[in-house]
């Protein structure tokens, strides 16, 4: 088995870089992408957790995009994650990340929650610092059940606490990740807000772009999903991929390599995602490997 859409604690995971690689040579998983939110900085332990061990790793980053109908995730495999250019998009997002963060903190205490952009803070123990953290904080003070709860109620699109972030253009996602020489995938696309003929005319709009790729296993979907994602694949001559989307604790019911137990996502899609590569994937790790 392979997972190709896992984060750690470099965003919004519960385990660091090399618990992730740890557990996934214990499971005997062949290979895994490690995806974090608008970020690298984990790629560098995992690389080394990863070396001398059987276990492919693939470099990612999930990049956040514009889009009012709903959520849109562009996955770049096979990154080059030192390439100045890719760099500087993740900058320009981590500022972004900066200006919302406080703002979140100030709407939660005019609620009465004790919740400062500090504990938000020690929680992430990365660079990246998002709602999931201020989520965390906010179960462990009693203000929340459990993280769903505080999306629901306080930090989703319709929560009391909601603030509203700007985002990289999904064309511009599209261009960082070919940049570094990596594989722009369409992640999770049950998410995105368009389904039927407009996703795929949303799809072709993409693919226009620079898109490479599109999620045909996930944890979320149903079987009649993978087969219409499947379908939009050969139209639009995509790479099919697919992961979990592992978070660790933060959604627990999703096990590394399984999802909620039954997701199978088949070492049979390694090798055309590697030749949809257009470069190499670092300095120490195998460019393309597959």
């Amino acid at each position: 088995m392979i997972d190709l859409h896992t984060h750690s604690t470099a965003s919004d995971g519960s385990l660091s870089p090399r618990s992730i690689i740890e557990l996934a040579n214990k499971i005997g998983l062949k290979a895994l992408a490690l995806t974090d939110h608008d970020t690298v900085a984990g790629l560098d332990e995992a690389i080394d957790a990863a070396t001398g061990t059987d276990l492919i790793l693939i470099p990612g980053v999930e990049l956040s995009a514009k889009n009012e109908k709903g959520s849109l995730h562009i996955v770049g495999l096979h990154i080059d994650h030192e390439n100045p250019r890719l760099a500087s998009g993740l900058q320009r997002v981590l500022d972004m990340r900066n200006e919302r963060n406080p703002r979140i903190a100030k709407k939660l205490g005019e609620l009465g929650m004790h919740v400062s952009l500090e504990d938000a803070t020690e929680f992430a123990g990365g660079e990246v610092v998002g709602r999931p953290h201020f989520a965390r904080v906010m179960v462990d003070r009693g203000y929340a059940k459990d993280p769903k709860d505080a999306f629901t109620r306080f930090l989703g699109k319709k929560g009391a606490a909601y603030v509203f972030k700007e985002r990289l253009d999904p064309a511009e996602c599209i261009d960082l990740i070919l940049q570094a020489g990596g594989v722009p995938i369409l992640a999770h696309p049950d998410q995105i807000g368009f389904a039927g003929e407009d996703l795929d005319a949303f799809v072709g709009q993409l693919v226009g772009m620079g898109l490479k790729g599109i999620e045909v296993f996930c944890s979320s979907y149903k079987s009649h999903l993978t087969t219409q994602y499947t379908r939009l694949a050969r139209k639009y001559d995509l790479v099919r991929s697919g992961g979990t989307d592992f978070h660790g604790a933060l959604k627990p019911d999703i096990k590394l390599g399984r999802g909620f137990g039954s997701l199978y996502v088949p070492d049979e899609l390694l090798e055309p995602i590697a030749l949809a590569s257009t470069g190499t994937c670092g300095n120490r790790t195998h460019p393309a490997r597959y």
